[in-house]
């Protein structure tokens, strides 16, 4: 369909939907007289810009409005716009919640581009008052410069939500500050299974006040309540700060559908209605495509390069997922990735010419991570020797990429609540046939404090930094919010990697030389 053919059927039914509303077909201003415009017929930005996947001539950039209109985005060297190319993107509906997004393309790598964004009305052409917001490219492929970026994973969960008199989300204020060039998100981007109550009162005595919206008072079933997890986390005024400025990289874990689930799945938990997780999971699949500035219509895990420097390999370890079950079997089939996930994994890591290949895997490798007294939910399964059920797929990654050469692996995670930094060696696993490396853990961003968890001992972990509270479920209030900064020397490649506090303080540290130093 084209824009226009688009535009004419939104443009009838407006006028239907107004017609019935106005009392039938034969109102008193007549059938064809058009109507008065308003200054409320204005097109409203609702949740702010966001843009994501950005390239070296690239990038997605996102937005909502409160009607339907046609999508404008202006893109320039100059933050004040002038001589900006100007595009137009596709008209806003309510297909998709009036969300929208443009690739920008042809862009110049490694530089800082202002963008505005403004929507414009169907019927009288006027547009909303525009919002802008910036993002750097990626640098070229021979373009050795500096590379930062900050992690985190696990936002609004455990029954913590918004609180203005705590703050708000203000670790994504302490991540903003940092100027970094991307925001790489470990999943559990909204909490949809976490309802939130009006008031919890602290250990202390105080009283966390939460910003309550319908959407958030219950578990989430329909596409709308999905949709809600999303706009919920954009009413925070720090984390829309961030979203303008820096470029997202989002992955998906379990909350954006419910906690520990798998495809299959059929619910036994009475809070709801709808108990096929599959039905669940492609309601929250499209919310999590619309209100996040991610690409749609292919699989979730993907390579985006920033120079000679970095890959970034961003895992999807929860749509092919087995069965939550003792997790020890010798079926290759079996496992988090899939086979083809598993085999792109292999290839890219393999084509790789990076420094420094960062695998954003949204649940830890040595960690045990149970499901409930028998079940366990990820990769590790308790058992320190050889490789088992998960572990399988893994040793294979782990073991193709030894022989292959490839050096500079570091895993990035969030998931269990607190940070910690754990080195991984074949002198000290039930195996050896893989390289040295490390695994760096952060979050939770705006969630209850949890850990630590047991480490595995089947791929020789040890657990070098922990940072994790004195009971489960600590609140925002209490402090355990975490984030990770990794820094990449443009001239030596050596990768630093900073563990942070909700304020931006550096827990812990480590400078890894670049391979072959």
């Amino acid at each position: 369909m084209t824009s226009l053919d688009r535009r004419t059927l939104l443009r009838a039914g407006l006028a239907t939907g107004a017609g019935l509303a106005g009392g039938g077909l034969f109102g008193s201003a007549g059938a064809n007289a058009a109507p008065a415009w308003r200054p409320s017929d204005r097109p409203v930005l609702t949740h702010g810009v966001q843009s994501g996947d950005v390239t070296a001539e690239s990038a997605l950039v996102w937005t909502r409005a409160d009607r339907p209109g046609q999508l404008i985005v202006e893109v320039s060297r100059r933050p004040d716009l002038r001589g900006a190319r100007l595009l137009r993107g596709p008209v806003v509906d309510p297909s998709t919640d009036f969300t929208g997004r443009v690739w920008l393309r042809g862009l110049p790598s490694g530089e800082r581009l202002h963008y505005r964004v403004s929507v414009e009305d169907l019927d009288y052409g006027v547009r909303s008052e525009p919002l802008v917001g910036s993002f750097v490219t990626a640098p070229a492929p021979h373009d050795r410069r500096d590379v930062r970026f900050v992690w985190t994973g696990d936002i609004a969960g455990q029954g913590w939500g918004i609180s203005p008199d705590f703050g708000g989300m203000a670790i994504f204020r302490s991540m903003r500050a940092l100027r970094p060039d991307f925001f790489l998100c470990s999943g559990d981007t909204v909490y949809a299974d976490g309802p939130l109550s009006e008031a919890v009162t602290l250990p202390d005595g105080r009283v966390w006040r939460n910003l309550v919206t319908p959407e958030k008072s219950k578990v989430a079933e329909t596409l709308t309540e999905y949709r809600g997890q999303f706009a919920y986390n954009l009413l925070d005024e720090h984390l829309r700060a961030l979203a303008a400025e820096v470029p997202q990289i989002n992955q998906w874990d379990d909350h954006e559908v419910r906690n520990n689930w798998y495809p299959g799945q059929i619910l036994t938990d009475a809070r709801y209605t709808e108990k096929r997780v599959d039905v669940l999971a492609a309601r929250a699949r499209q919310a999590f495509h619309e209100w996040l500035p991610v690409a749609a219509g292919g699989p979730l895990y993907r390579r985006l390069s920033y120079g000679p420097l970095l890959d970034v390999f961003v895992l999807d370890m929860r749509t092919y997922k087995d069965p939550n079950d003792g997790n020890t079997y010798a079926d290759p089939e079996r496992g988090l990735l899939g086979r083809e996930q598993r085999e792109w994994l292999i290839g890219e890591l393999t084509r790789s010419r990076a420094t420094w290949k960062v695998i954003a895997n949204d649940l830890p490798l040595g960690l045990v991570v149970p499901d409930g007294p028998a079940a366990q939910e990820g990769v590790a399964q308790g058992d320190p020797g050889a490789p088992a059920g998960r572990e399988l797929e893994f040793a294979e990654v782990l073991g193709a990429a030894h022989r292959a050469g490839v050096t500079g692996i570091v895993f990035l995670t969030a998931d269990v609540h607190y940070t910690a930094a754990h080195h991984y060696d074949p002198a000290r696993a039930a195996i050896g046939d893989f390289t040295p490396f490390w695994e760096f853990v952060s979050g939770p961003a705006h969630a209850g404090g949890f850990g630590p968890n047991t480490l595995d001992g089947t791929f020789g972990p040890q657990a070098v930094f922990t940072h994790a509270p004195p009971r489960a479920n600590t609140s925002p209030a209490e402090g355990f919010q975490h984030f990770g900064e990794v820094a990449i020397d443009g001239e030596s490649g050596d990768l630093t990697v900073h563990l942070r506090d909700r304020d931006g303080v550096s827990l812990w540290t480590t400078t890894l030389p670049a391979p072959g130093r």
